[in-house]
């Protein structure tokens, strides 16, 4: 079983997509835990005003749904009452067992599946905390959901294989139909909610890798002056093929307005992960030596990072994107640092090394320059403080020296003077 974690700030998006799936027959309403009705007796409405209710509990809670998807392997066949004790474990293992949470089996994929929404607060207004949900109680109990229903393991390499986000197949793809556009909002879902990108250019370097374009169309087009975003599918060499579908048609509504503002937030959340990647490009070239920009992108894929190669129609290689799958995070080179720039990247791989070499010889010389700076500046204090010492730590004091402070005031007497 593979567990997938998505917290979102709209709890009537996940019900929407969940629901929008039912009408359209690819998924089947199974079950509503801690409400007050009876699944089959609530309707869209009552569903949404139950969660509403619970977030006006706490407005400062901005990220306040919880969208969990429970991925299994295709040979097993799993019956909804099943599929129900399974979500119920696992709800409770992670800390929503008390929680009001809907469950949906879905049919839109070749493998068996179920959805789960679902809020992080509570009756009494507190929050539960998301952060590494995923990787601490999520992973502990999946292990023992598999090991309570005999279910095939995460870690088997069918099951990953299964689990794995897979590009668009242009060729099972029918123009203006219904499966384009499920096939391009299976991909918006993870890369959106996941990934960590600063602009429309980063986005579409991780949407490119699933045969997906974000596409604002020409500067005297209407959907460009409008602020518009079409979504459309990509063939082999690139080319976009098949209906645009508009970015507001999609359950995640994910319109230029709205990515602006995940842009701003990004920025700050991919920070910490460029180190990763500046490190793992000076170590390939430092062990590899890569020849050329195709095997330094090869040996990037081996590290779960990949390298987006711009090029213009000249085939001029102009700028290079970096996709690291691991932290989910995407960086121009120039981002980086100059030394990760198109420019230098292939300057390095003409002559391995070089830059290498460099890029460590100007971190020495900041931090010799940082060095100096300080010393500087304790000099300086030492001065201000201490103006009577010498610099000159050879100088010694005299041995009668004694310090101003020990010696003893005599005061004169006065002579008396005789009266007459």
């Amino acid at each position: 079983m593979v567990a997938r974690i998505n917290s979102g700030k709209s709890i009537s998006k996940a019900l929407n997509y969940n629901e929008k799936k039912v009408q359209q027959g690819e998924a089947e309403f199974l079950a509503a835990q801690n409400f007050l009705k009876d699944a089959n007796a609530l309707n869209f409405y009552q569903k949404l005003a139950m969660f509403e209710k619970l977030n006006s509990l706490n407005e400062k809670v901005v990220t306040n749904t919880l969208h969990v998807s429970l991925n299994f392997d295709p040979s097993e066949k799993l019956e909804n009452e099943k599929l129900i004790e399974i979500a119920t474990m696992y709800m409770k293992g992670i800390g929503f067992g008390d929680q009001p949470y809907l469950i949906y089996r879905h049919f839109d994929t070749n493998h068996p599946h179920i959805h789960i929404v679902s809020t992080n607060i509570r009756w009494d207004g507190s929050r539960i905390s998301l952060h590494n949900l995923g990787r601490n109680q999520s992973e502990t109990t999946r292990k023992a959901i598999e090991k309570e229903f005999g279910l095939v393991k995460a870690e088997s390499k069918k099951q990953v294989e299964a689990a794995q986000l897979k590009p668009v197949s242009a060729q099972r793809i029918n123009p203006g139909k219904r499966a384009t556009k499920a096939a391009i909002q299976n991909i918006l879902r993870v890369v959106i909610y996941d990934y960590k990108f600063t602009s429309l250019a980063e986005l579409n370097a991780v949407l490119r890798l699933y045969n997906v374009t974000a596409d604002r169309c020409g500067e005297n087009s209407t959907t460009f002056r409008h602020n518009g975003l079409l979504y459309r599918v990509l063939n082999a060499q690139g080319e976009k093929i098949g209906t645009p579908i508009k970015a507001s048609l999609f359950y995640m509504k994910p319109t230029l307005k709205n990515l602006e503002g995940r842009f701003t937030e990004n920025e700050k959340l991919r920070q910490p992960h460029a180190r990763r990647i500046r490190t793992t490009i000076d170590y390939l070239f430092l062990k590899y030596k890569p020849a050329n920009i195709d095997s330094l992108k090869k040996l990037l894929e081996k590290e779960q990072i990949s390298l987006v190669i711009r090029q213009n129609k000249e085939n001029i290689i102009y700028g290079l994107t970096y996709v690291d799958h691991k932290t989910k995070c995407v960086f121009n080179g120039s981002d980086l640092g100059k030394s990760y720039s198109a420019k230098l990247i292939l300057e390095r791989c003409s002559s391995p090394g070089m830059e290498a070499t460099r890029s460590l010889a100007d971190e020495k010389k900041v931090i010799l320059r940082s060095e100096k700076t300080l010393a500087s500046q304790q000099n300086q204090h030492t001065s201000l403080s201490f103006p009577n010492l010498s610099n000159d730590s050879n100088t010694t004091p005299p041995l009668d020296y004694v310090p101003y402070q020990l010696k003893r005031y005599k005061r004169k007497r006065k002579k008396k003077r005789l009266k007459l």
